[in-house]
């Protein structure tokens, strides 16, 4: 299966995030008590910002199958809980809700969007910051091969820092 990338339209976009970000799978999201009116400002906010980007992924069919966010971490709050590298690129993923039952999908969808993010030579490591208490996403991180880092104290959560070097990653 080949995936793409398509620049996330608020206005086209957000009533299907919306599906996903309000379902049980998606409380670290923390999203589940916004109105889609609450995501589409939200993710109109971020389409204007220069520091972030906002990307679905789309399967052979265009069908939307993962959010990938990218941004730089001195414009996040996480910014300020570690030693910002030149070349570092902030990530946050989502799967789709899933359909059917596709084996190694997740994997696939994964090796796309690191491929992605690694694509520009700038990026010499990502950071992702998962809620601490999601088990499921701290497990993903070290089974790609990120190294984790400490835990902080966000406004919104703890994070589990964990970074991905383009020599670990084989990029």
């Amino acid at each position: 299966m080949t995936f793409h990338l398509d620049r996330f339209d608020p206005a086209r976009d957000s009533a299907t995030l919306h599906g996903w970000v309000v379902e049980d799978r998606a409380q670290f999201w923390m999203m589940q008590d916004h109105t889609l009116e609450q995501v589409r400002e939200i993710y109109t906010w971020l389409d204007e910002q220069p520091t972030h980007h906002v990307w679905f992924v789309r399967d052979d069919a265009g069908t939307p199958v993962a959010l990938l966010q990218d941004y730089e971490p001195t414009a996040e709050e996480v910014g300020s809980t570690y030693d910002v590298r030149e070349g570092d690129l902030g990530l946050h993923f989502m799967l789709a809700p899933a359909t059917t039952v596709r084996h190694g999908f997740t994997a696939e969808v994964v090796d796309f969007v690191l491929g992605r993010a690694f694509a520009d030579p700038a990026v010499q490591r990502l950071v992702v910051e998962p809620d601490a208490r999601n088990d499921k996403a701290v497990a993903l991180v070290r089974r790609l091969g990120f190294e984790l880092g400490p835990v902080v104290e966000l406004s919104t959560k703890p994070a589990q820092l964990a970074f991905l070097t383009r020599a670990a990653a084989g990029r």
